[in-house]
């Protein structure tokens, strides 16, 4: 792992600059190109991210943004139609945003019925926590609470007993736990970066997140160069998530060091 400004942009993603027209940039949204706040709805792209990517946009065969948001908050959140045929892949790659066209998946059938449960949960615990429907998932925040960590430790095991009850599983993430569909087809991260270096037939790689719902991407990365294909997976750091850091190629500075590999990468590239 390198971390910080000890590496050299140039140096570090020579391969990827010497060969842009196969090249793949994928990135996260949330604590990532954005940085984390109490309100999902006001996380607005930190200063630079839309121009970075915009700058990338044509100057490298795709840029993709991978969120667990679904994909048409978080093009309408951030303004992210202004990118130049990006790829947005939501709920972790089971939506799909391009072009202006939004596919979804048919909901899974336990949604209802766990976000009932849910909400009496957290009406009975006063505990600060907070539902975001998410569409094809269901997110209970802590962010925000008195006892952030431990409001969310709190109820772990009553949404673990929810999430099996109603064919869902629980995905964690920085100070949030997530219900989604746990039928074997439904994607993390890693799988919709496999997706994405199948359709463009990647030769370089570079994947940049923040949160536990990175590692899989992660994952991917390894394995890719394992197979000859020059990948990297960026962390960017934070105090919430340091597992990420640890397994990371690269290490920049949140959302901010996220901008500026992403336009120091445009730059290098006119």
């Amino acid at each position: 792992m390198q971390q910080g400004q000890s590496w050299s942009v140039a140096e570090g993603f020579a391969a990827l600059l010497a060969d842009p027209e196969g090249a793949l940039v994928a990135c996260d949204y949330d604590g990532t190109l954005a940085p984390i706040v109490d309100d999902p709805a006001a996380a607005l792209p930190a200063t630079g991210a839309v121009e970075a990517l915009t700058a990338l946009a044509g100057r490298v065969a795709q840029v993709a943004v991978v969120t667990g948001r679904p994909a048409a908050d978080a093009v309408d959140l951030a303004g992210l139609d202004a990118v130049p045929g990006l790829v947005v892949l939501g709920l972790y790659g089971a939506q799909r945003w391009s072009g202006g066209v939004l596919r979804l998946p048919a909901p899974a059938a336990g949604l209802a019925g766990a976000e009932r449960d849910v909400v009496v949960l957290l009406e009975s615990t006063g505990s600060g926590l907070r539902l975001e429907r998410k569409g094809g998932a269901l997110a209970v925040h802590s962010r925000g609470a008195s006892d952030p960590k431990g409001a969310l430790e709190g109820v772990r095991v009553q949404l673990s007993a929810i999430a099996a009850a109603h064919g869902l599983r629980i995905a964690p993430g920085r100070l949030v736990l997530e219900l989604v569909p746990d039928d074997a087809g439904h994607p993390d991260k890693g799988a919709a970066l496999s997706a994405l270096v199948q359709q463009v037939h990647a030769r370089s790689v570079l994947y940049v997140g923040d949160d536990v719902g990175d590692l899989p991407a992660f994952e991917v990365c390894g394995r890719l160069r394992a197979a000859g294909v020059n990948a990297w997976a960026v962390a960017a750091a934070n105090e919430e998530a340091p597992q990420v850091a640890a397994r990371a190629d690269r290490v920049v500075d949140g959302p901010a060091g996220v901008v500026r590999l992403l336009t120091e990468l445009a730059q290098l590239l006119r």
